[in-house]
């Protein structure tokens, strides 16, 4: 059976509640298909969550792993696992905070700076395919709602 046609006969035990229209839903499609804007943009060869780590300490510098977490939107595993393929790649580097020695400092190494200067028009590139289908007004105003979400 086609989806148009289920659709149309399906009885609708949910009322009003359009999954189509959810906030979560649509943002997840729209993640989904930004994911694989990146991945082609890319080549495979940096993930999303490694890109925003490599960016996020080109824009500020060194910082703790702590800290880096918060600022990248990762938990403490998520980011401990995404600095420890980092560092087996050699894009960064770890060293103990001197002043604290609980604290791990992380930083672009050359190969990691190297890395970002040169996937840096690809990221433009995969932010610009997502947003293609919008025209520069209602980029903007998209751009300024997902800021109000966070």
């Amino acid at each position: 059976m086609d989806t148009a046609r289920h659709l149309a006969d399906a009885p609708n035990e949910a009322g009003d509640y359009i999954l189509d229209e959810q906030v979560g839903f649509l943002l997840r499609q729209a993640q989904q298909r930004h994911a694989g804007l990146f991945s082609e943009c890319f080549g495979g060869d940096v993930t999303p969550t490694q890109w925003a780590v490599l960016a996020k300490l080109a824009e500020i510098g060194e910082c703790s792993q702590n800290l880096l977490g918060r600022y990248t939107a990762m938990d403490v595993a998520t980011i401990k696992g995404v600095v420890q393929r980092l560092l087996a790649r050699r894009l960064v580097l770890r060293r103990r905070d001197p002043d604290d020695g609980r604290q791990l400092l992380i930083s672009l190494s050359d190969e990691g700076r190297a890395a970002f200067e040169g996937h840096l028009a690809n990221a433009r590139k995969a932010s610009d395919r997502t947003l293609s289908v919008l025209d520069e007004r209602d980029r903007a105003v998209f751009l300024r709602c997902l800021r109000a979400l966070r």
